[in-house]
């Protein structure tokens, strides 16, 4: 509740704003939520490359920690970003003012047992401590909804496996001193951390059915860009979908950018490995269904609330937008130098 009014406030002081400025004029200037993040390479190529530019999108980066991205999207500080699906399921159905537009690529969770355990698969989790970077976080929801399928309770009153928060950045370590069994986190630290340590992947979302064929990561704009300037809402979905459909056939060259604009750190052949394994094949109808997936699954387990009607929900919340084809190939990208 505390959530939603905050994007109710920020709302009405925008909306206020302009109504003491008059009406504005429509613009091709868009901010984007930026953060360091490997995933977030479809904005950045998109903005490195020319595909808002041949749009006739003047793109901004607007600086925004991850954990505050939804503050920011209700005060009005940006317009459009990218974020891992089940993450957002909560706040939206709190009232968070956006519509999902594309799914852009799968994979980048993984559930990580030390090396030489003898847990090697979801089912032997029943009962075991799981280190988690927050109860909310993306990497656990994944979790949860994997351990529903095998029928372990994750419901609160009844739960059959102990969920443990610790810093992301601690979670390695955790596991290391046996504090945990496994760990859930998302990439590029869950891979990092598999490299160094000899992690075994009980759970990678590039990988693992049915995750492997749902997008995990998908676009967003704003309900204010999407009502006052729908063109150039659409347009923008255009410039990130060419720019993801650009990464798969250029992965190494995209992570050589994000270092070199310092959008992220880390290694070159660590991160150009990472985004091969996942298939940054991006689809406006993949998002959808993976947004229907999530609601129908996290509804189940009761993270939002038992008996919402998915297919409603994901029409509400997702947006067809005219002008917009589901998806780009490597021909169309191919004149992208």
């Amino acid at each position: 509740m505390r959530k939603l009014l905050t994007y109710l406030l920020a709302g009405v002081m925008a909306v206020t704003l302009a109504a003491c400025g008059g009406p504005k004029k429509k613009t091709n200037h868009l901010k984007l939520a930026y953060s360091p993040s490997l995933c977030h390479i479809p904005l950045h190529i998109a903005v490195e490359k020319g595909f808002f530019k041949a749009e006739g999108i003047e793109a901004e980066n607007i600086q925004v920690d991850a954990a505050h991205v939804q503050e920011a999207i209700g005060a009005n500080q940006v317009d459009l970003g990218s974020g891992l699906i089940s993450k957002f399921m909560q706040p939206v159905e709190n009232g968070l003012p956006i519509k999902f537009v594309a799914g852009v690529h799968t994979g980048c969770i993984k559930v990580l047992a030390p090396k030489g355990s003898t847990i090697t698969s979801i089912e032997q989790l029943k009962g075991k401590k799981v280190g988690v970077p927050g109860l909310a976080d993306a990497a656990t929801l994944i979790l949860k909804r994997a351990l529903a399928a095998k029928g372990i309770s994750v419901d609160e009153k009844k739960q059959e496996v102990e969920f443990v928060v610790f810093s992301r950045n601690d979670l390695p370590q955790v596991l290391a001193n046996g504090t945990d069994d496994v760990i859930a986190l998302n990439d590029p630290g869950a891979s990092i951390a598999a490299d160094k340590l000899g992690l075994t992947a009980i759970l990678d979302t590039a990988k693992t059915a049915p995750f492997n064929e749902e997008y995990c990561c998908a676009i967003f704009i704003t309900d204010r860009l999407a009502q006052e300037n729908p063109e150039l809402a659409a347009a923008a979905t255009r410039a990130v979908l060419k720019a993801s459909a650009w990464i798969k056939v250029h992965p190494e060259e995209a992570a050589r950018i994000q270092l070199d604009r310092k959008y992220v750190a880390g290694n070159l052949e660590q991160n150009v490995r990472i985004l091969k394994a996942y298939n940054y094949k991006p689809s406006v109808q993949g998002g959808y269904d993976a947004i229907k997936r999530n609601i129908e699954q996290l509804s189940a387990i009761g993270i939002i609330k038992k008996g919402t009607d998915a297919k409603a929900f994901t029409d509400r919340v997702y947006l067809f937008q005219k002008g917009v084809p589901d998806s780009y190939s490597e021909k169309d990208v191919a004149d992208v130098k």
